[in-house]
């Protein structure tokens, strides 16, 4: 009986194996088909319920959710003042943390790739991937402490100056978002950085060219893709963040609007939570278009 069990056994084997041999559309198939799954249902059916959702409404009597097709909440949304300084203010922000840590990334990226050593260069890579270790809510409690109005580090350091901390506030979330962000700006432009020949920036100082030259024609329009894919990360996180403005900012952003009418409007909420993915879908058909999915 033994023989038998294991003849049968590799005999299904065998067939399986007859089954997927030359055939690699099937072998790919098989190996995607549970996680193309997974994002079909518990992602995109997600999105779809979303969708639907924000064309439901609220009974103003009984509370209940209608199930019907209203175009009620993107009117709330587009006629109410309110809403549109939120959505205006949550974009602003978004942009700003991306040219802040573009700005700021650019440097570190280019001292990484171009001018320090090897064991440099890996120190560096593991000192930018590093704050990825800590817990969110650890790195945006210390820095609320470091921002306190009344004793906190940043206010410390600027009294000498005769300044003093920004408190709680869109400035706060500006430096709380760069600073979590950073990381996802530095590495793609380092790895852009890096696919450049160190031939081609001398080829062009031999030239003559100046080094703001060179970065301007040189660098900077080779590794604008990788920018750009560094920016998705940055404008796309803070654009659905909720954590941070509820800590440091007495502001309302998408994030906190969508959070709070959860329970009591989900229509609303949902209407509201599509903002941001149009504003996505944009920028994405605008990065693609640049190049910048060829370095994320």
């Amino acid at each position: 009986m033994a023989a038998e069990t294991v003849v049968e056994r590799r005999s299904v084997g065998r067939r399986l194996a007859d089954l997927f041999h030359g055939r690699p559309r099937l072998q790919v198939g098989s190996l995607l088909a549970g996680p193309v799954g997974w994002l079909v249902v518990g992602y995109l059916g997600s999105l779809a319920l979303l969708l639907i959702a924000a064309f439901w409404a609220v009974n103003p009597v009984s509370g209940e959710l209608e199930k019907s097709l209203s175009f009620e909440n993107f009117e709330i949304l587009w006629n109410e003042p309110v809403y549109k300084t939120i959505v205006g203010r949550t974009v602003l922000i978004a942009a700003l943390v991306t040219i802040t840590d573009a700005l700021l990334a650019f440097p570190i990226a280019f001292y990484m790739a171009k001018v320090a050593s090897r064991r440099t260069k890996a120190a560096l890579v593991i000192a930018i991937l590093i704050p990825l270790w800590s817990g969110y809510l650890v790195k945006v409690l210390s820095w609320r402490t470091m921002l306190s109005p009344s004793g906190g580090f940043i206010g410390w350091v600027l009294e000498p100056f005769g300044l003093s901390s920004p408190g709680y506030g869109n400035t706060a979330v500006w430096l709380v978002m760069s600073y979590l962000w950073l990381p996802y700006m530095v590495l793609p432009i380092f790895a852009g950085l890096e696919r450049i020949p160190n031939t081609l920036i001398s080829a062009s100082e031999d030239l003559g060219a100046k080094p703001f030259t060179t970065f301007r024609r040189v660098i900077l329009p080779l590794t604008f893709p990788a920018v750009v894919a560094g920016s998705i990360f940055t404008f796309a996180l803070t654009l659905g963040d909720f954590i941070t403005p509820r800590l440091v900012s007495n502001n309302q952003f998408i994030g906190n609007v969508v959070f709070n009418n959860i329970s009591n409007n989900l229509p609303l909420a949902a209407a509201l939570a599509l903002v941001p993915i149009v504003v996505m879908v944009g920028y994405l058909l605008v990065a693609r278009k640049l190049g910048a999915f060829e370095h994320i």
